[in-house]
């Protein structure tokens, strides 16, 4: 099969270059002819506007011969920019797979987009002959907009170290990704003058870059700078030594798909504490929706859900993992757990080439898709 996948580049820092970069990892391009085309850069306007176009060129000439497009697609921007791309591979008449990873399309399509702009948008979505979401939440969301025949839950993959986390003492928590408020920076901000009031040695590691607008948060960091880290965005080899010498991985976030960093921390064996948005409650608990309130009767989760925009609770929930280690190592080890079962790469590449195969071979775009165990 002749494969052309979009999304934004591989150079790109963020969510869906890290999924595309793991998929040629895990050797998708040699179980399929795989052509892959950035359409979007990190950069100014200008940049990204010359990346489009040199992209929708390439993506042209790319149609001859193309059996399937492969369409990673968010929400605002790229929305609208895959839209255009779709158009262009429905003029070939080329099936059409839309792998949706925009955490916040909801807001997007019901709050940032008027009336005649939604249609628009479930028209372009409805091009798709198979529809891959990150969750079960998902699903329920966009079965209001395409055919819920149409749509499967695809979780995503992270490769797994071969080696797990084995010291928990230390005191220091380690967010990784956009440094902005959507992201829950500035509850995390807040929360670490109280945790430091149960906890005086804690320390927080802020990995990441500032996006703009953020200014007054950074200038808040800075502030706190005895407890709070920056160093910026973080390579591998950084991000293995950070696993290793913190103890919790914190991502407060206000919406979520499913965040690879978190997938990343719970492989590493890291202990996980993070907002019930999106697909995360599926990750950590193995439902569409969690108890939020801190370690339930009876809970047997991998990590502690909590409120998004709850700064006090985030504290809570914060010190409370600081001043157990035994509880820190014990979710560390059912998070990684968790991982090996259910989040193998070798097995997301297998179940994307079966759905390659079921659309390919049914001339109507609605096969009987594999299933992902």
């Amino acid at each position: 099969m002749k494969v052309v996948m979009i999304g934004a580049d591989r150079s790109v820092k963020g969510g869906v270059s890290a999924v595309v970069n793991n998929l040629y990892q895990a050797g998708l391009n040699e179980r399929v002819a795989l052509t892959y085309i950035g359409t979007m850069v990190d950069g100014g306007r200008a940049k990204k506007a010359c990346k489009a176009f040199f992209a929708l060129l390439r993506f042209v000439l790319a149609m001859p011969g193309t059996d399937i497009v492969h369409v990673n697609m968010a929400a605002d921007a790229s929305c609208f920019r895959k839209m255009i791309f779709m158009q262009v591979a429905q003029l070939f008449h080329k099936k059409i797979v839309i792998h949706e990873h925009g955490g916040d399309f909801q807001g997007f399509f019901y709050e940032r987009c008027d009336e005649r702009m939604r249609r628009r948008i479930k028209r372009a979505l409805n091009r798709a002959a198979l529809f891959l979401v990150l969750s079960d939440a998902w699903k329920d969301f966009f079965s209001e907009l395409v055919d819920p025949a149409k749509i499967h839950v695809m979780q995503n993959a992270v490769p797994v170290p071969g080696k797990g986390k084995t010291d928990y003492s230390g005191h220091r928590a380690v967010f990784l990704g956009r440094l902005c408020k959507e992201k829950g920076i500035g509850e995390l901000l807040l929360s670490v003058p109280l945790i430091r009031k149960r906890i005086p040695d804690f320390e927080l590691v802020l990995g990441g870059f500032w996006e703009n607008g953020n200014e007054d948060l950074q200038k808040r960091a800075q502030e706190l700078s005895d407890a709070v880290i920056c160093p910026g965005w973080v390579s591998a080899g950084e991000r293995e030594r950070l696993f290793e010498t913190c103890s919790i991985f914190v991502l407060p976030t206000w919406f979520e798909g499913q965040p690879v960093s978190l997938l990343e921390a719970m492989a590493a064996g890291m202990c996980v504490a993070a907002s019930a948005v999106g697909g995360i409650p599926q990750i950590v608990a193995d439902k569409k929706e969690a108890d939020v309130s801190i370690l339930p009767e009876g809970w047997d989760g991998c990590g502690i859900l909590m409120e998004a925009k709850n700064p006090e609770m985030l504290a809570e929930v914060m010190s409370r993992l600081l001043e157990e280690e035994a509880l820190r190592r014990r979710l560390g080890e059912r998070a990684r757990a968790r991982i090996l079962e259910h989040y193998d790469m070798e097995q997301y590449v297998e179940t994307l080439v079966g759905f390659y195969e079921s659309v390919c071979s049914n001339s109507s775009g609605s096969a009987h898709f594999l299933r992902r165990p």
